[in-house]
């Protein structure tokens, strides 16, 4: 007799390929020793904080003994948070945004399920690109939605807008992109957005319920090649960013994301008083006080994305010696490269004998790939070398 629900007894039996893997590398390296596992399985920063992150929590121990230092705030974050994000997110949105329009959150995790929760009624479907990160199936199926993936253009996962287009129904509540992209590092275009905006209206106004759009962007800061990261708010008014500090500031065990509204959506106070209501009660409450502290004064500090264009460089190296077809990523630290073999799972068992950790592309919607984090030492992504090419013969 289970003692949880047949949903949840489902997912666990089918739990996150991308944490077993990491939790059997765990094992291995336990087993072999870190340095004889290539461990590209899990999007975990590796690298430290800025110094200025460390100064920042310097400075709140010092203020730890006063009253209420870490205490309840408005559950939309400390007011002087929020004018410290609305000025950044102003300048990357090109759109002047105000400080009311930004709710701090416990991650974009955090921002999405509150956003669902806010917007989404049972039966509600969420259109996303495919292939996709793993867990918005599971945040849109919290309050009863369906996720729609809608594939691709290959080879470079550029939007398909007439895919999208067909996709939208009468139940399509949102429409969900991640650029730079998990997993496949591609950054989408102005001209995409706009034409994807364009759709969105039309039909708006056809199904008569405003239908969002959600540009979730962690990654915005990992632009490799100074490519232009478009501004949402620009293109569709019924926007909505969220975005988090986990990668830029290596802050992912933190928990702090936000959620910033687009100042052109009509109706905007009312989405945002739903914002502010639905973080509280799904038991987020507000986003740690610790870390909004710490963004007041680092929120324009970033990680040296240098270090992850040199990794970036070096895994399309190791990719090249091994014979395997590639797009190579424009942002974010992943590799989404196509498998040697068109079942990659054999392809990653392959790999698990050489002591490589990568997860298969079915998980992201897009069987026949695999996925790569080379959030890891340059070294050990060349170390790695002889071992993919192994692998990669061996299932040919």
């Amino acid at each position: 007799m289970s003692l949880l629900s047949p949903e949840i007894s489902h997912i666990v039996a089918n739990s996150s390929m991308i944490r077993k893997m990491f939790e059997t590398g765990i094992e291995l390296k336990k087993q072999y020793g870190a340095e004889h596992v290539f461990d590209f399985s899990l999007g975990n920063p590796d690298l430290p904080p800025p110094p200025s992150v460390k100064t920042a929590i310097r400075a709140i121990s010092e203020s730890v003994d006063q009253p209420f230092a870490l205490g309840y705030m408005p559950n939309a974050g400390y007011p002087e948070t929020r004018a410290v994000l609305a000025r950044k997110v102003s300048e990357e949105q090109q759109m002047e945004t105000p400080a009311s329009n930004l709710i701090l959150t416990c991650g974009a995790a955090g921002g999405l399920n509150a956003f669902f929760r806010a917007t989404l009624s049972p039966g509600d479907e969420v259109v996303c690109p495919s292939p996709y990160f793993v867990e918005y199936g599971f945040y849109v199926g919290n309050f009863n939605g369906k996720l729609v993936p809608v594939p691709t253009r290959l080879p470079d996962f550029s939007l398909d807008i007439d895919a999208l287009d067909g996709a939208i129904t009468e139940k399509t509540r949102v429409v969900i992109v991640n650029s730079p992209n998990n997993p496949t590092g591609q950054i989408y275009s102005e001209d995409e957005l706009k034409a994807l905006a364009t759709v969105l209206e039309r039909r708006s106004k056809e199904f008569g319920r405003t239908i969002f759009l959600v540009s979730d962007e962690p990654y915005r800061f990992l632009n490799f090649d100074d490519t232009v990261i478009p501004s949402i708010f620009n293109a569709y008014a019924a926007s909505i960013v969220i975005g988090s500090f986990s990668k830029s500031l290596s802050l992912a065990g933190e928990r702090i994301g936000y959620m910033a509204v687009c100042p052109a959506l009509e109706g905007a106070e009312e989405l945002i008083g739903g914002l502010i209501l639905t973080n509280r009660i799904l038991g987020f409450v507000n986003a740690p006080a610790i870390a909004q502290r710490i963004i007041q004064t680092c929120i324009n500090s970033e990680v040296d994305v240098d270090i992850y264009r040199r990794r970036r460089n070096a895994m399309a190296s190791v990719l090249d010696g091994a014979g395997i077809t590639y797009s190579l990523p424009r942002g974010a630290f992943y590799f989404f490269p196509q498998s040697p073999t068109a079942d990659e799972r054999l392809f990653v068992d392959a790999l698990l004998q050489e002591r490589v950790l990568a997860v298969p592309g079915r998980g992201f919607g897009l069987p026949g790939y695999i996925r790569l984090a080379f959030c890891v030492d340059e070294k050990t992504i060349l170390r790695s070398a002889d071992a993919f090419k192994r692998a990669a013969d061996s299932v040919r």
